[in-house]
């Protein structure tokens, strides 16, 4: 006889555990529970039969995997929290009766606990940790422009800061930095390191404060996850690049408000490592040198096998060093292989655009913000100087000769008297509003400066990342838009909504009667009654007959669109019916999604063709 199945004990039943279940078996409390969860990286799941799942109730609830529980249960962060759980009672305890020494005993000793082994957990390799920093660096950026609170520390702020300043200044001396989006939320950048691609948001230097519906307990959790990580992948990043970590801050220059001016970038001293390599021989003792050579001697006296080539074994071992010899294609002895090694690839030239701002020098405008453009500026080469209004530590003052680009940001304005080398000098310079930066970064090259001038209406700032097909771009047709904007059309306004057009030489009050009528072109009287009209209003026959021809064939055009639409529906209608219910609605959502954005581009094009023709018009009547 079998053995008999009982109900909860198999199945989904024994899979899943709800969130009430685990903190009954965790013994700890909901925000711990959230703490734990977040930190170890378990999310709730979503069970295929939650009646089944919750042991045949259909209350809604959280479901978590049963193993993901039983990881947490031996988790060391969870003995702390229990370690802090009786410390806070015991403090508690000592403050209300007036043991104050016994309480600064107890604050001595407080339990701290550590997120090093979870971030060894979590990312097993550096490439893995750098693919996953762009939530960090945004939430490290985000915390670092918020003002101080009673949730949010003072020196919380200034770690982020710190981190921040240390992010960039990286990217800086790498140039690693490859394209940059001026957007309504922040500046969006994207940087390229270790062939990782790392994408943040910085905030704009406005005033922050935190919205009281947002549960900053959530986020200053991911934040001390994200704290660590940084600190590993930073020592890292910069260890490997031959700097110092972490870079020393000069606070002189941090207090006269230099920011990322004031961390010293310095190189690494050789000669430590080589130092603790001399130590490490010369704890070696006597008897193991001794050692070493009897078991050489005894493995050289042995006679080796014929088939063995120990100058090969040689050159494997050292095959890391080695660069790679092309051998010869069996099929065609004259072709020899190309294959690119670590070696070739990290000795290719760097590519040209990451030095595109190196030979010019550039003051920047009070109004302009400091922080975004001196990032980029020295990012890619270029040097930059500001006024003592935007902070100390400029390396050039404004009168310098080597300035050759002004940032400035402000309408034309009818300059002072100027003397005659201020005058030789704003002739030498060009000035340029801030996104000419920006465009030539996302472009790879220098622009022309004369679209960018003080006061000059600024091309579109489109978004350099990869946008999905069939995406809005409003630089494409407006190079070549010649007389096919309808030039005929400006007579009447009508036209804008797709009317008949009937000339230019026609009334206004003649054109709409006669294209309203011509509306029926399949209706023999209606098309009779349009035809007295027109005679009466003293429209030429030939041009009402080119008009009657142009809307038979709009017509026919709109009902062929209209099967096509009409036979696709019916496919899809019969491609949803086979379909489930689950992916039914995630079908019908991506269609929606489809025709909004349809419907958006229609209407922008709509709206730069109106642009088009109300310039052409003022260009005519100039």
């Amino acid at each position: 006889m079998g053995r008999l199945k009982q109900k909860g004990k198999a199945g989904a039943a024994k899979a899943y555990v709800t969130r009430s279940s685990a903190v009954k078996k965790l013994q700890c409390s909901l925000a711990d529970f959230r703490r734990l969860c977040i930190l170890k990286g378990i999310f709730p799941r979503e069970p295929k039969h939650k009646k089944r799942a919750n042991k045949g109730s259909t209350a809604p609830t959280s479901f978590y995997y049963a193993k993901d529980i039983a990881y947490l249960a031996h988790e060391p962060v969870l003995n702390k929290l229990r370690e802090h759980k009786a410390f806070a009672k015991k403090i508690s305890r000592a403050l209300g009766r007036g043991e104050w020494s016994t309480a600064k005993n107890l604050e001595e000793n407080k339990p701290i606990y550590r997120l090093d082994h979870i971030v060894k957990e979590r990312y097993p390799s550096f490439i893995d940790a750098v693919r996953d920093i762009d939530d960090a660096l945004c939430m490290i950026f985000l915390f670092a422009s918020l003002p101080s609170n009673p949730r949010v520390s003072p020196a919380l702020i200034e770690n982020c800061a710190r981190l921040a300043a240390e992010w960039q200044l990286y990217v800086m001396h790498t140039r690693s930095l490859r394209k940059v989006f001026l957007s309504i939320k922040g500046v969006y950048y994207q940087a390229e390191v270790m062939d990782q691609i790392v994408t943040w948001l910085v905030p704009y230097q406005f005033p922050q404060n935190i919205p009281s519906d947002v549960d900053v307990r959530v986020m200053l959790t991911f934040l001390e996850l994200y704290q660590t990580l940084l600190g590993f992948v930073f020592f890292k990043l910069y260890t490997d690049a031959g700097l110092v970590y972490p870079p020393p801050l000069d606070s002189d220059k941090d207090e006269s408000g230099a920011g990322v001016g004031a961390f010293n970038l310095r190189p690494a001293n050789p000669n430590t490592t080589t130092g603790g390599q001399k130590s490490d021989a010369s704890k070696v003792s006597s008897k193991e040198v001794r050692q070493t050579i009897r078991k050489i001697t005894a493995e050289s006296s042995s006679a080796p096998p014929a088939d063995i080539d120990f100058n090969q074994t040689d050159s494997f071992a050292e095959g890391a060093e080695e660069e790679f010899v092309p051998q010869a294609s069996k099929s065609d002895f004259d072709v020899t292989s190309s294959l690119p090694t670590l070696l070739s690839l990290s000795s290719l030239p760097k590519s040209s655009s990451t030095n595109i701002l190196a030979p010019y020098t550039f003051w920047l405008s009070r109004e302009s913000s400091r922080s975004i453009f001196e990032f980029l500026v020295r990012s890619f080469g270029g040097r930059i100087g500001w006024p003592v209004s935007s902070g100390g530590g400029s390396p050039f003052t404004e009168d310098d000769e080597s300035i050759t680009h002004v940032i400035i940001d402000r309408p034309v304005a009818k300059a002072p008297e100027e003397t005659i080398q201020e005058r030789e000098r704003r002739r030498r310079r060009k000035y340029v509003q801030p996104q000419w930066v920006v465009d030539c970064i996302n472009a790879g090259k220098i622009l022309l400066e004369d679209l960018y001038a003080q006061g000059r209406t600024l091309p579109p700032h489109l978004s350099p990342f990869g946008e999905r097909d069939g995406a809005y771009d409003p630089t494409v047709g407006l190079a070549d838009v010649g007389n096919t904007l309808v030039d005929d059309a400006e007579v009447s306004e009508d036209s804008q909504e797709g009317d008949v057009e009937m000339g230019s030489e026609l009334e206004e009050s003649a054109t709409s009667m006669t294209a309203l009528e011509v509306a029926a072109v399949d209706d023999p009287e209606a098309l009779r009654a349009a035809e007295l009209a027109a005679e009466a209003a003293g429209v030429d026959y030939g041009a009402f007959e080119k008009e009657v021809q142009k809307k038979q064939k709009q017509q026919k055009q709109q009902k062929q669109n209209q099967e096509t639409v009409a036979d696709g529906e019916g496919e899809d209608d019969m491609n949803k019916m086979l379909m489930s219910k689950r992916k039914r609605q995630l079908y019908e959502r991506m269609k929606y999604g489809e025709r909004k954005r349809a419907t958006e581009h229609a209407k922008l094009e709509e709206k730069r063709i109106n642009i088009e023709k109300d310039r052409r018009r003022k260009a005519r009547t100039t």
